[in-house]
């Protein structure tokens, strides 16, 4: 076996080293650039109403920019004439927030239950598996009759969404602590079920809990475009109302208010993430 099959413990003509910030810039500008490139030429073959190209992308998203919409602060419902895209933006909040808070504090606090209580796991996983396979969009027609056209409706499918992914995320989280773990913590005197959960069971499934709450953060605004199906303003009727009127230009602009978005909460939950569980390092 000669030299180079064994270097660095790695197959031979196989590099698998990390890139450096240097590299991944470059080859992300190099992709973006080409992605767009191809964009463009594709758009070419296409009029605008199917397919606009990015530069006119980018002049939907400044022609929202500068124009004006009125947002109803809630509570106390005071008119703002806002940018169109913040204005909508907010409105999509109004739903996004409360839905994505219900929804992860409900599936963290019944994860840990069910994966740490085997009596609510009996009880529960019947229920758990006949509910799971209903998809968020299922439970639209029950979010009109129950809550009417508005931000309650969206807020009670957004929480849906975000029920599950926390929900399997802290049962997994809680089922995978070691049982060294517990039976070290056991014998250093900690014996009933509150404070085992404060002090061991909850900090080593943490990770997995997180993952499910930055999971969920991305999901979220997936279905926020579905929740307004069930009627109230934001950034999802915007999206549907402009392909309606085929102007599909002012559809991605607000997809990329989106994307913008998203990069921003998750930049945003990682540094949370890495402050709360830096004690794993």
């Amino acid at each position: 076996m000669s030299a180079d099959t064994t270097r660095g413990g790695r197959s031979p003509g196989i590099d698998r080293s990390p890139s450096t910030i240097r590299q991944r810039v470059l080859r992300g500008a190099i992709g973006t650039t080409a992605f767009l490139v191809l964009w463009t030429v594709a758009a070419l073959q296409f009029p605008v109403y199917l397919l606009p190209a990015p530069l006119e992308v980018a002049a939907a998203f400044a022609g929202q920019l500068s124009a004006t919409a009125t947002y109803t602060t809630p509570v106390v419902e005071a008119p703002l004439a806002l940018p169109a895209i913040l204005t909508h933006l907010l409105q999509s909040l109004q739903h996004y927030l409360p839905g994505l808070l219900i929804g992860s504090t409900l599936g963290v606090t019944l994860g840990v239950l069910v994966g740490w209580f085997a009596a609510v796991d009996d009880a529960l996983t019947p229920v758990i598996r006949v509910l799971r396979p209903i998809p968020p969009l299922a439970w639209v027609a029950f979010a009109i009759v129950w809550f009417g056209i508005g931000h309650t409706g969206a807020t009670f499918i957004v929480s849906i969404g975000a029920f599950w992914i926390t929900f399997y995320n802290a049962l997994s989280g809680v089922e995978s602590v070691d049982s060294a773990v517990l039976e070290a913590a056991a014998s250093l005197g900690v014996h009933d079920h509150p404070t085992m959960l404060r002090k061991v069971v909850l900090p080593a499934a943490s990770p997995g809990i997180f993952t499910g709450l930055r999971t969920s953060i991305g999901q979220c605004w997936m279905i926020v475009v579905a929740a307004e199906l069930v009627g109230p303003p934001g950034v999802g009727e915007e999206i549907l109302i402009a392909a309606q009127n085929l102007a599909l230009d002012v559809s991605v602009a607000y997809m990329l208010v989106i994307s913008i978005v998203f990069l921003a909460s998750d930049a945003a939950f990682r540094a949370v993430e890495r402050e709360v569980l830096a004690w794993q390092t």
